[in-house]
């Protein structure tokens, strides 16, 4: 099997999107549910979520940041062991955030290693 990264994108910015202390706790137990279905399986490698604070280095600048152009935040990521590229797409496809906003959405992203020799 091989790591696959999967990205979580959904509006963490704007006021009106963000749900009432109830619908969290429902969004929170489907996501624990989608992870522990993947770690049932053994899939998942682990995840984080994502503050919505940071800062962007581009060369020598450091700007505050990252703000989004978009309505779309990156909210958080899992790592899931998946056979194939299509066996981490239909776990990825499966995840709760995309029955929310329309703008919401995932990537999936195949992990490589680059080794330095020598």
């Amino acid at each position: 099997m091989e790591e696959y990264l999967i990205l979580m994108r959904l509006d963490l910015i704007t006021k009106d999107a963000q749900p009432s202390p109830e619908q969290m706790q429902v969004y929170m137990k489907m996501y624990q549910d989608w992870v522990g279905g993947i770690a049932a399986q053994n899939k998942f490698a682990g995840g984080k979520g994502l503050s919505t604070e940071g800062k962007v280095v581009k060369g020598s600048i450091i700007t505050d940041g990252p703000f989004a152009e978009t309505k779309e935040s990156l909210a958080g990521f899992i790592i899931v062991r998946a056979e194939s590229f299509e066996d981490a797409l239909s776990i990825a496809k499966a995840c709760p955030i995309l029955k929310g906003d329309s703008n919401n959405s995932v990537e999936v992203r195949k992990v490589v290693s680059r080794h330095n020799k020598g």
